[in-house]
């Protein structure tokens, strides 16, 4: 279906707004997806705070243009949509998720991250990093490990004593 020239111009305008408030953007493909799926994964991803817009590849790929991204944009082949947020992994995990929830529907093709095009494979590992909150419980469990085991061996000693 043909779309005006106004709707163009605005659908451009949002992506490019959406580009520069993006840390990362994954570009998603969606094929087969139905509409009660489709409507629950863009509300999940509405609450964790990722924008989650579907335009023609023609409208995507001028708005990517004008960023002057560095490397070369994957193929974006069949139905595309792009998923972005401030943070530089959540758009990516969370697509991730609903790619294997959703039996490979909704699959990662590729994206931008830190101001560069990524291919599938790069796009995929970046989504399969924890989470920060993960990331701190885990450095927070590694410092914490030695002082257990000490605590533990002098607990050990005191009861040896006793």
């Amino acid at each position: 279906m043909a779309i005006t020239r106004e709707k163009k111009v605005e659908v451009k305008k949002t992506l490019g707004d959406a580009l520069t408030g993006a840390e990362s953007v994954v570009f998603v493909s969606f094929k087969g997806l139905g509409v009660t799926d489709a409507t629950n994964m863009r509300q999940s991803l509405r609450d964790k705070g990722i924008g989650y817009y579907v335009a023609k590849k023609t409208l995507i790929k001028s708005a990517l243009e004008d960023k002057k991204y560095a490397g070369e944009l994957p193929p974006l082949e069949g139905e595309i949509a792009l998923a972005y947020s401030e943070d530089p992994t959540t758009a990516a995990r969370e697509i991730h998720t609903f790619g294997k929830d959703l039996g490979g529907k909704v699959k990662i093709v590729g994206g931008i991250f830190e101001g560069a095009y990524q291919d599938m494979t790069a796009m995929t590992e970046i989504a399969l990093i924890p989470s920060r909150e993960t990331l701190l419980a885990q450095f927070v469990n590694i410092i914490n490990s030695p002082i257990q085991g000490f605590a533990s061996v002098l607990d050990q000693i005191a009861e040896q004593k006793a």
